[in-house]
């Protein structure tokens, strides 16, 4: 038969506080880093909506709407052309809640330059 420890006086609900005061700081952590992965999951979906938008707008087409269907939900998408450069400019944000939706929010951007292709309507 195995014998059980008595808790030394004193020492009875030790391990309850050290649970009570661990807990949140670890799910805070945890959200913390949730928080992260989405933010990079977020800037590359930007990246690669604003790069495909500068790919289709420097071909003439509609770069803002292919953008727009890679980009994250509620992103911002700006197209802007050089004519005497002979470029197109693309830039995505979007936002991404800090640790739910208590605080504010960091936005995050994509940024993506071509070169206008000969013919293309500007």
């Amino acid at each position: 038969m195995i014998a059980r420890r008595q808790p030394a006086p004193g020492d009875q609900g030790s391990y309850t506080v050290e649970l009570a005061a661990g807990l949140p700081a670890l799910m805070l952590l945890l959200l913390a880093g949730l928080t992260a992965v989405c933010a990079v999951v977020a800037q590359g979906r930007c990246a690669d909506a604003a790069r495909e938008g500068a790919l289709i707008e420097a071909r003439g087409g509609p770069g803002a709407k292919a953008a727009a269907g890679i980009a994250a939900d509620g992103a911002r998408i700006e197209v802007t052309s050089s004519v005497e450069q002979g470029t197109v400019a693309v830039v995505v944000r979007a936002p991404v809640p800090l640790l739910g939706d208590m605080l504010p929010q960091l936005t995050v951007e994509g940024r993506a330059v071509a070169a206008r292709e000969p013919g293309a309507l500007p």
